[in-house]
């Protein structure tokens, strides 16, 4: 089925079309959009204060004469499932063992 709303309309959201969605949206709603846009603001600068700390620690860890890259490899595997790690370790070996590297 075809949208009523001519292409450019829906494209540039400006003229009729925008003003007919504003009037269609209820208080509530736009109350709602609005809350979830500055929760989402709120979260985006927490997660940016989030990340240059964490590249503080890793910076001192380098300082400090720790391979980063291990450190983040470390803190992958920390995280996993132990059974998921398990299998992930034994497909490795196999693989290596294949290829004649073990």
């Amino acid at each position: 089925m075809a949208c009523p709303v001519p292409i450019a309309s829906r494209r540039n959201f400006t003229g009729l079309w925008r003003k007919q969605v504003l009037d269609d949206m209820g208080q509530t709603a736009r109350e709602k959009l609005k809350s979830a846009i500055q929760r989402i603001e709120r979260l985006e600068e927490e997660k940016k204060a989030l990340m240059a700390d964490l590249k503080e620690v890793y910076d001192e860890a380098k300082a400090f004469g720790l391979d980063t890259k291990i450190l983040r490899q470390v803190i992958r595997i920390r995280k996993m499932d132990v059974h998921e790690r398990t299998e992930q370790e034994a497909i490795l070996a196999l693989y290596l063992d294949a290829i004649g590297e073990v």
